[in-house]
């Protein structure tokens, strides 16, 4: 499975317009800065071979720049964070009409 990286230029104020609601719900992943640009995927935890996937891209808030990755119109359930194609990184919930935050570990 390979991925197109794409340079993204940082997304603006009130750019994130999230598809959240009865049954589904939205994924934020926070990663370091040295992410930026690369994609993030994500599956139900019983189907690894379904997987979704977004780009980390430059957030810029009151405090500063936070890189993130966001997905949403998530089924509400349990989904894998992969680190790579092959390496589980964490099981995280989603839950419906909610947004669920995960931190890339350092």
């Amino acid at each position: 499975m390979s991925h197109t990286h794409h340079t993204l230029a940082p997304s603006g104020q009130g750019t994130v317009v999230l598809n959240i609601g009865q049954g589904i719900g939205a994924l934020i992943v926070d990663t370091p800065g040295s992410l930026h640009g690369h994609e993030i995927e994500v599956s139900p935890v019983e189907d690894s071979a379904t997987r979704t996937h977004a780009a980390v891209r430059a957030r810029y808030v009151r405090d500063g720049v936070r890189f993130s990755m966001v997905i949403d119109s998530l089924r509400e359930g349990r989904y894998v964070v992969w680190r790579d194609p092959v390496t589980p990184l964490a099981e995280v919930d989603i839950a419906s009409g909610s947004v669920t935050e995960f931190a890339w570990p350092s």
